[in-house]
């Protein structure tokens, strides 16, 4: 695993020379700066939910100064609260934050740094693409893309490649499914650390199994590679190193509702390389970075999402089964 990309007691803030700025150029731990509003427009959460904030009709607005205007408004009590990293009292080098709100259910705050981290445990070896079943709805089969919407994504020798801005999403919405994801990590991402083997699986177009390079970097066990983002780590961590094939394979349940309201909240379970990590886990909300996860939002059926977090992770032989709700 590697060392801590910055200097100082465990549940200390990092320096203010830390924040300050932030250099990807170099690979030098004691040469990389932060800063936080950069860090936090290359958060993919942050975005997903910049992007997604309601703004009231304004008939003379123009996109551009209603974009201004929500920026305003996140810059101050979001943006930069995103510098508050801290380390692990354990000494373990996992880094996280101690100024968010504390998880309903358990005894941990959001991202926090001191929350066990998961034993890893050794997948065993890459294997070849999973057979597709007959009943399976192929998402995407080394060419064709036609059931995702248009994106910035590149097809390029059989992979879906994460490229650009713009992200894709299914056409098609889904209750409870059962669904395929392989993927892989670059080798020799130079980029900066909080997007080393970024990327995510939404659920619904709500609920985050997050792809990380959880092999080499030691985020907030919510945050790091399986974990439903902002809720709960996995079991286990059982990443492989960046450049070797990996695999999700997930079984959703969607919510339930009466009267508008929801009576059962959504569950997932999730194999990750073959090994349990989710079962039959509650979701408790939609995601967010540094909050408490969003129940209203819950729906009975959504699209999958892949999210494009600045690095080129790349996808194969993706699938899905529609299950009964």
């Amino acid at each position: 695993m590697n060392q801590p990309l910055y200097e100082g007691e465990a549940n200390e803030p990092i320096s203010a020379e830390w924040k300050s700025s932030y250099s990807a150029d170099t690979d030098s731990s004691a040469d990389r700066k932060f800063s936080p509003i950069r860090n936090a427009f290359d958060d993919p959460i942050i975005l997903l939910r910049l992007f997604s904030m309601k703004i009231p009709p304004q008939p003379s607005s123009r996109p551009v100064a209603m974009l201004l205007g929500v920026l305003a408004l996140f810059t101050l009590p979001q943006l930069l609260s995103a510098a508050e990293l801290v380390k692990a009292k354990s000494g373990s080098g996992v880094y996280g934050y101690k100024d968010t709100p504390k998880l309903p259910w358990c005894e941990w705050l959001v991202h926090d740094p001191d929350r066990p981290a998961p034993p890893k445990v050794d997948p065993g070896p890459a294997v070849q693409p999973a057979p597709v079943p007959a009943d399976a709805l192929v998402l995407f089969d080394g060419k064709d893309t036609s059931q995702w919407t248009d994106s910035t994504w590149v097809v390029r020798d059989g992979l879906f490649i994460s490229e650009g801005d713009n992200s894709p999403r299914t056409r098609l919405e889904f209750g409870s499914f059962q669904l395929h994801v392989e993927w892989r990590a670059p080798a020799d991402f130079q980029g900066p650390w909080y997007n080393r083997g970024n990327n995510g699986v939404v659920l619904h177009g709500l609920y985050e199994i997050q792809i990380f390079d959880s092999f080499n970097e030691p985020l907030y066990p919510d945050g790091q590679c399986a974990a439903i983002y902002g809720q709960t780590p996995p079991s286990v961590n059982v990443t492989r190193r960046p450049g070797e094939w990996q695999s999700f394979d997930i079984v959703f349940r969607t919510p339930k509702f009466s009267a508008g309201k929801m009576t059962e909240p959504p569950r997932a379970t999730v194999f990750h390389n073959g090994v349990l990590v989710h079962h039959n886990e509650i979701i408790h909300g939609a995601i967010g970075h540094r909050v408490l996860p969003d129940p209203t939002k819950a729906v009975a059926k959504g699209p999958i999402l892949l999210g494009g977090h600045g690095c080129p992770v790349a996808f194969r032989n993706l699938w899905i089964r529609s299950l009964p709700d």
